[in-house]
């Protein structure tokens, strides 16, 4: 599992719950990707969030 190297976003965890109201473990994963990012003139290969990645974007298109 990844964790998200800008805002530190992992996995949860919790119960799947059936109509019969039986609780079984499950594991809800974050929307994690290897991608590059350019930060002070240089590309970095970072694990990061789609959140964080639309944030990026967003700021960079605004300058």
């Amino acid at each position: 599992m990844a964790k998200c190297e800008v805002c530190g976003k992992t996995g949860m965890s919790g119960h799947n719950v059936s109509h019969s109201k039986r609780r079984t473990n499950r594991r809800w994963f974050g929307n994690v990707h290897k991608t590059t990012i350019h930060e002070n003139g240089e590309a970095r290969r970072v694990n990061i969030c789609t959140r964080c990645m639309r944030s990026q974007y967003k700021q960079s298109v605004k300058l």
